[in-house]
């Protein structure tokens, strides 16, 4: 594995979930492949689980690690090309990235959409040009449209629990102060599809996520009619994709709540954190043993790291 950006980019998830369990169970037994290699974590946005997870990935592989919050820390980037830079960019892309990959063996790169113009969001220019000219392998640490690592996390935390062998998992929308991106749930969407589970996503009219995420997903604006039976609930805010950014409704009824549990079968509650309690979830859900948040903050760390092994495999072999 040279690029870490989608589930598109793994060839077998099952085998990288395996990989992740065990090295869960044996977190050092590869300290040696990182040995003299470089990780370099740049942010454009605030980090904390992954940061710290991917991180800890890497110390337990051997690896050096660096983290610059490229945002605060670093010029005003250009991405544009052809241009002459006379406003206020001071550092353009191509340099930058160049630079960073001279000193890196690995990059983990995090960026963000701007929730304004929808094409240009969509066309993820900051991450492929960084990927373009950096010259080094990279990790997603979350994108415009997408968070693989969480979701990779995710998915391990539901082979973890699971007690069938296609459980049933729903995708529900919640209420926030906020728009917020789709990359969370456009992610876990593209992850539950490629593991075929019998997979739901509900929300409010005027919230569809873009068609290539949904997939073979059911959807439904009736958020009872979809926890019916479920086994795991993801739950997380996303602004309208239609109405691109835009907050169309704020309606509190959708948090989950221990009366909304019970329509489920019994089911793990998940979501990728922070989570604004009461408002996204019930305080009484989090604090409760339906709460799923913890582990899936643990299996970040996991994840991170199976995905850093492999590519380190890949280097080894060069």
């Amino acid at each position: 594995m040279k690029l870490f950006s989608s589930v598109h980019d793994v060839a077998d998830i099952h085998q990288l979930v395996a990989s992740a369990i065990s090295l869960k169970q044996k977190p050092y037994v590869d300290e040696q492949l990182g040995k003299h290699k470089t990780l370099g974590l740049i942010f454009l946005n605030p980090s904390l689980r992954t940061r710290l997870s991917t991180q800890k990935a890497a110390l337990n592989l051997g690896m050096q690690v660096m983290v610059m919050n490229l945002d605060k820390e670093g010029w005003a980037l250009e991405t544009q090309d052809g241009i002459i830079m006379n406003g206020t960019t001071v550092e353009h892309i191509r340099e930058a990235a160049g630079v960073l990959g001279e000193y890196c063996d690995i990059i983990g790169f995090r960026s963000f959409p701007g929730l304004v113009n929808r094409e240009e969001d969509y066309s993820e220019e900051i991450f492929s040009k960084f990927v373009k000219f950096c010259g080094v392998p990279v990790v997603s640490l979350e994108s415009a449209t997408r968070h693989p690592l969480q979701s990779l996390a995710d998915l391990i935390t539901i082979e973890e629990l699971k007690k069938t062998e296609k459980p049933k998992v729903v995708l529900t929308w919640a209420p926030h102060v906020k728009p917020l991106p789709q990359a969370v749930a456009n992610s876990f969407a593209e992850w539950m599809n490629k593991a075929d589970y019998d997979f739901v996503i509900t929300h409010p009219e005027g919230y569809n996520l873009a068609p290539e995420f949904v997939g073979s997903a059911i959807v439904t604006n009736n958020q009872d009619e979809a926890l019916a039976g479920a086994d795991f609930v993801y739950v997380k805010n996303w602004s309208s994709y239609e109405d691109y950014g835009k907050m169309l409704i704020n309606d509190d009824s959708w948090m989950m709540t221990n009366e909304k549990l019970k329509l489920t079968n019994n089911a793990g509650v998940m979501h990728c954190l922070p989570v604004r309690r009461g408002l996204e979830l019930s305080h009484e859900i989090l604090d409760g043993p339906n709460s799923l948040v913890l582990n899936q903050a643990n299996n970040r760390v996991w994840a991170a790291q199976a995905v850093l092994k492999s590519i380190l495999e890949r280097i080894s072999l060069t």
